[in-house]
């Protein structure tokens, strides 16, 4: 059989060609080798050099080789937080035509680090604790996609900074299985893996005398589970409160963000008590919110004030009768019966939130006390200030007195602020 790479990209099997194939991966020369910190695995890996690239390479059999390729495309096409899946080696011999394993080939993720390496000197408890957050973020993020992963660990998984926390990567899809979606069975038997199997690891760094003696590794593998269901609960449950009470909307929505969740949908639905507002969350990328408001609206932000001016338009639009649930999205038709048989499009929707809404409440404060704040910033501030007003009074005080405040109580205060201080009297000479 004849030596065959496939491969995502077109240029890679060029780039890929100039690796030893001929030879086992525990024998090829230290000149096509990165000198990277690996993990613990079943399989011999590798991280070699391809160009300007670098790759991991790692050896197995032909059908799992072929499996994990797809399985990890798949997570990418999803946006998981998963390796790059480059290529895959077929057909390999030596020299003298013997058959070799097969590899898989991604791609190495910058500035990412496995557990062990970690571990090289004693962790803090408090950071041991942003890993196991990590590591749950990924895994409420596979089991929403459909993926049971089957081998959840701390081996099968990379590490690396993000914003003073960390953010964690699936490195091995070698087990994993993607449905339409988990049942609570399959997220329950996936979960109690990842307990037994991070719970076996962290002993063994015990043995090693690497783990902060205050940590129970059987204690740390229950934590890890019941960080993963709270999680679970607060991104998969529908809440429904009353349409007035938009100081509790806003407490969700805050919740959701601070995981690093959006929402995704927002509906109004009428009944006998009363209209209930109701919203689902989903997942977002870094810089998501800028791109989503620039789009909509024209209005450029910081991520924070974006992410806020973002869920102030997606409230306002749920209470238009000519909004689709589903957000920028949706593309169904509005509620009938209510004067509007077909939906407005979302662009359409936010400009009318940018002339009624957002405009005339910018323009609520004087020019002169608005100092250097750009209008997204000041239209957050007064989303900010309507909140923690609201929160106080415990029922929203609306945005037009929120106005009224922030301009009489807040702005003089942060305008005497800014000015230089006096200057006193002139000492004689």
């Amino acid at each position: 059989m004849a030596l065959q790479i496939s491969a995502t990209n077109p240029e890679h099997p060029a780039l890929l060609l100039e690796l030893p194939w001929h030879l086992p991966l525990e024998e090829w020369p230290e000149h096509h080798l990165v000198p990277l910190p690996r993990g613990i695995s079943r399989h011999v890996v590798r991280y070699a050099r391809a160009g300007s690239e670098v790759v991991a390479v790692k050896e197995l059999a032909e059908r799992p080789a072929l499996r994990e390729y797809e399985m990890l495309r798949g997570l990418d096409r999803l946006s998981i937080p998963a390796v790059d899946p480059l290529a895959v080696v077929t057909g390999r011999t030596d020299a003298d035509g013997g058959p070799l394993e097969s590899v898989l080939i991604t791609r190495h993720l910058g500035g990412s680090m496995p557990y062990r390496s970690m571990f090289e000197t004693t962790m803090r408890p408090a950071t041991m604790h942003r890993l196991m957050d990590a590591l749950a973020v990924l895994l409420v993020r596979l089991h929403l996609a459909g993926f049971a992963w089957g081998d959840c660990s701390l081996s099968n998984t990379l590490f690396r900074r993000d914003a003073g926390a960390y953010a964690a990567y699936l490195v091995d899809a070698e087990t994993g299985e993607l449905h339409p979606r988990l049942s609570d069975g399959q997220r329950e038997y996936d979960l109690d893996l990842a307990r037994v199997n991070i719970s076996g690891e962290l002993l063994d760094l015990e043995a090693a005398g690497a783990l902060h003696p205050s940590v129970d590794p059987i204690e740390f593998g229950r934590e890890i589970c019941a960080r993963h269901r709270s999680l679970w609960e607060e991104l998969t449950r529908t809440s429904v409160y009353p349409a007035g009470k938009h100081h509790y909307i806003e407490r969700r929505i805050r919740r959701l963000n601070d995981l690093g969740f959006d929402v995704a949908e927002m509906q109004i639905a009428h009944s006998s008590n009363g209209d209930t507002v109701t919203f689902v969350p989903k997942v977002v990328d870094a810089g998501h919110h800028q791109r989503q408001l620039l789009r909509l609206t024209g209005l450029d932000a910081e991520e924070n004030q974006a992410r806020r001016l973002l869920n102030d338009l997606e409230s306002w639009m749920a209470t238009q009768d000519d909004y689709a649930p589903g957000g920028p999205s949706a593309s169904s038709p509005a509620r009938t019966g209510d004067g509007y048989d077909q939906a407005a499009r979302p662009e359409v929707l936010a400009h009318r939130w940018v002339r009624d809404v957002f405009r005339p409440t910018v323009r609520a404060v004087p020019p002169e006390l608005r100092g250097s704040m750009d209008p997204a910033e000041i239209y957050h501030e007064l989303l900010e200030h309507r909140w923690y007003l609201s929160e106080r009074a415990q029922h929203d005080i609306g945005l037009d007195s929120a106005v009224e405040d922030y301009v009489r109580t807040v702005l003089p205060k942060v305008r005497e602020s800014l000015l230089p201080p006096p200057k006193g009297p002139v000492e004689p000479a």
